[in-house]
């Protein structure tokens, strides 16, 4: 499943790219791609190579622990993943460390809950501004999620009836 990208010219690039979504950035895109995998191994990739990147630095694993644990690989293969990981270590760590941050402020997590006695929600989006992918924690309570699921569904009522006014004035031009 892994060698298949690095078979290509941009199997660097390509791991770099991992890397960006790994960090909250923009992950690489199956169509920059062509059609090399089906959507589901397209997924199985990314979620590989994304865990590699993760458990490499947030186990802070010896490059030879790594190496062999890409043994099946072939040599360049894994010296490209290698070279990626070294390269990008520190901002690879630095994004684990601002995820874990973000989770274990939220009431949660904290020593605050037993004294809330109001279930919670932990609603985790990735919200893309600019080419960029951001991850936003919010907390919730039933009521609140009440009111954002009253709120999507009215948004969606909103778009399908401009999608349908869309369709209705291409109709009408032609």
């Amino acid at each position: 499943m892994i060698k298949q990208p690095l078979k290509c010219k941009t199997g660097s690039g390509f791991l770099h790219r991992v890397v960006d979504g790994v960090c909250g950035r923009s992950p690489p895109k199956m169509a920059d791609y062509g059609t090399r995998w089906s959507l589901t191994e397209w997924m199985e990739l990314l979620d590989a190579l994304s865990a590699i990147f993760r458990l490499a630095v947030g186990k802070n694993i010896p490059d030879k622990e790594v190496r062999t644990s890409l043994a099946e690989l072939d040599s360049s293969y894994s010296d490209a993943i290698l070279s990626c990981l070294k390269a990008r270590h520190e901002e690879i760590r630095q994004s684990l460390v601002e995820r874990t941050n973000a989770v274990s402020s939220l009431a949660l997590s904290s020593d605050k809950i037993s004294t809330l006695q109001t279930p919670l929600l932990n609603l985790s989006l990735d919200i893309r501004e600019g080419g960029a992918v951001r991850p936003v924690s919010i907390e919730m309570n039933r009521e609140e999620l009440q009111s954002l699921v009253s709120s999507l569904e009215g948004a969606n009522k909103v778009w399908c009836t401009v999608m349908e006014s869309g369709r209705e004035s291409n109709t009408m031009n032609k």
